[in-house]
């Protein structure tokens, strides 16, 4: 799998551990050519993908009654893109709704009465729980969320609560009551090739959790139940944004009963190749999903298969500062009662600090952290030299440990 199409399966995956497998970098003369042109529109469904006016194709695209927008959920230029290509479906087409993956349905009100004016931004963000909800900086998508209440756009707040998805893939969808599922209805069977990109990606989180343990263990098979239920958990994701798109979408019919485009904002793995929320909204009677997706322009042939997308935008490279070094050196996952460290490097300051592989941190300078991407965000904002005091549960007991960050970056 290529690093690129690991991010992307990390952008799916609720929980898992997304740290990118070690990979060698081609010499420049062994690079794989790429197919795209900076800044231009391409159609997928050859055998190599075929520049396309971007004019026709988003008129197209502005006729169907759905059109999904990816994303990797932390690449700015991605959001850029979505909001580019909003705007020119709302001239083309001004009775649009937007459905957001980041939000659950329970806060569906906050985001009306955002849309309505009456919340400032830090009102907006803090009652609809965004750093609970959601992992990244609100900063990526607050020009979405701006775009929306300027133009007095409905939005949907289209998921489920975190906690339900992490039980059906603890339990499976028959595990889990049905008065306890918010709502959802039973999803369509997955396509074989969505079974096939779901086992990826489980064999490579369970091999990275089986990384210096028992290496006798059994290689993971499609009949586990740890598989089954993650790919129930999958399947009731997909089908609740396609679920509270369908009704958004009847909700604001006009008075004539004429309905509105919906524009979904999602993670590219509930888009590619219709097998995600597309093929949800198939079984619930609405073919008409048109589905968009920005792509690196570098990426290579062999990455753009046919089929993944009516089309892909691509995004020409932003040049860059090199990403600073880990800060403390693991990996971590969201569980039941906190963030487990799943990964620590040799030597890092993780293990300089005496915390532990299976250490299960529960709070941070004194506040609750239930999920990574909350305590990623500490890390980063965390000054050099000064100290940060983390709670583990170890081996059944509390314990206090305390990451003494360097006075200067290594």
């Amino acid at each position: 799998m290529s690093s690129s199409s690991w991010l992307r399966a990390c952008a799916l995956t609720s929980g898992l551990l997304c740290t990118l497998p070690a990979l060698a970098n081609p010499a420049p003369s062994q690079a794989p050519p790429a197919c795209l042109a900076p800044a231009s529109w391409a159609r997928t469904d050859g055998v190599t993908p075929q520049r396309v006016d971007a004019d026709g194709l988003l008129a197209a695209m502005a006729g169907r009654a759905v059109v999904l927008l990816g994303e990797q959920h932390d690449d700015m230029d991605h959001h850029r893109w979505q909001l580019q290509t909003l705007a020119t479906l709302h001239t083309l087409r001004p009775r649009m709704v937007i459905g957001f993956e980041m939000f659950p349905r329970r806060v569906q009100p906050v985001l009306d009465r955002w849309v309505g004016g009456e919340l400032t931004e830090a009102e907006f963000l803090q009652q609809a729980e965004w750093g609970k909800v959601w992992s990244m900086p609100a900063e990526l998508y607050l020009p979405l969320f701006h775009f929306a209440r300027l133009n007095r756009i409905p939005m949907l707040a289209l998921n489920i609560d975190a906690e339900l998805t992490r039980r059906i893939a603890d339990k499976g969808w028959d595990g889990v009551p049905e008065g306890e599922r918010e709502g959802v209805g039973r999803p369509a069977a997955a396509l074989p090739a969505y079974e096939d990109f779901l086992f990826e990606i489980h064999s490579q989180h369970a091999q990275m959790r089986m990384h210096g343990k028992d290496k006798d263990k059994a290689e993971p098979a499609r009949s586990d139940a740890a598989f089954r239920n993650f790919v129930d958990s999958q399947l009731a994701w997909d089908r609740a944004m396609a679920e509270a798109m369908v009704a958004g979408r009847a909700r604001h019919a006009a008075a004539d009963g004429s309905l509105p485009l919906v524009v979904g904002i999602m993670g590219n793995g509930h888009v590619r190749h219709g097998h995600g929320v597309a093929h949800q909204l198939v079984a619930l009677g609405e073919p008409s999903v048109g589905q968009l997706m920005p792509v690196e322009a570098a990426t290579p042939c062999a990455d753009l298969p046919a089929g993944l997308a009516d089309a892909v935008f691509a995004v020409p490279a932003l040049r860059q500062q090199p990403p600073p070094p880990p800060r403390l050196g693991v990996g971590l996952e969201d569980a039941e009662g906190g963030i487990r460290i799943a990964e620590l490097t040799a030597g890092s300051l993780a293990e300089r600090t005496g915390l532990r592989r299976g250490d299960l941190i529960t709070e941070a300078a004194g506040v609750p952290v239930k999920r990574s991407g909350q305590l990623i965000n500490l890390i980063r904002r965390q000054p050099a030299g000064t100290w940060l005091p983390l709670q583990v549960m170890r081996e059944g007991k509390a314990v206090e440990v305390v990451v003494r960050f360097p006075r200067e970056a290594r």
